[in-house]
């Protein structure tokens, strides 16, 4: 029997931004099929909703990959893929399997044969990159730096001398309700002449994108509590 499709969908990053994540391809897509492994079944049900899907919601299966949901068999969320039906695979925002668990899902359905096709839509990291201004040709993304305070001064100087070493653009983020720590740690610990963007609220009504200094951000005032947000670091030789 041939298996099914894993697809990826992109959901908004923010409130009141689906208009801008939308293709016609994805809508396509969400109507072509009825079950999907989520992060967050309240949330993925309300973003097929606005992504016109045209089916009853009564209809779907819905496989539940949250956090409490892992560490446990993989084979359950594969049955419709491996009875041949195709499955879409949702985040809580932005692209499935980038700073995101449903790598593992992706990972997995590698490993049973099963194709995997990842549809366009927003991404914070390449978006915040985009606007930043840095070097877009070499970057790395860290993900989250340690929360202990001396280990993530260690950790931003340690980037910010592999930004001037590879002339590479240096991308890190942190869970929004410790943002404002981040940013006067990195404020705290990197040179005065590193470059620093800040990404927040991508695609959302209070977006909010700037590229400073270390030094003209000392004299900036600015509030990132419970804000997604992209930090990029970048400092020339």
């Amino acid at each position: 029997m041939q298996k099914g499709t894993l697809f990826l969908i992109p959901v908004p990053l923010a409130e009141n931004a689906a208009q801008k994540s939308f293709t016609p391809f994805l809508g396509d897509t969400i109507n072509s099929i009825s079950t999907y492994i989520v992060e967050n079944e309240k949330s993925a049900r309300k973003f097929l909703k606005e992504a016109g899907l045209k089916m009853p919601q009564s209809e779907l299966i819905v496989h539940d990959y949250g956090k409490h949901q892992r560490n446990t068999s993989l084979a359950p969320y594969f049955k419709e893929l491996t009875a041949g039906k195709d499955v879409g695979l949702m985040s809580e925002a932005g692209c499935p399997g980038v700073a995101d668990p449903g790598a593992e899902i992706v990972a997995e359905a590698h490993r049973r044969g099963i194709k995997v096709v990842p549809l366009v839509g927003p991404s914070s990291i390449l978006q915040a990159l985009m606007a930043s201004g840095f070097n877009g040709q070499s970057f790395t993304f860290h993900g989250y730096l340690p929360i202990d305070k001396v280990e993530r001064a260690k950790k931003i100087k340690e980037i910010e001398l592999l930004s001037t070493k590879n002339k590479q653009t240096q991308i890190f983020m942190e869970t929004p309700f410790r943002n404002n720590h981040l940013f006067e740690d990195v404020l705290k610990n990197a040179s005065a002449h590193a470059m620093l963007c800040v990404a927040s609220n991508i695609n959302g009504e209070e977006e909010y994108i700037k590229t400073l200094s270390v030094t003209f951000w000392k004299k900036e005032r600015i509030d990132l509590h419970k804000k997604p947000t992209i930090f990029l670091l970048y400092k020339p030789a």
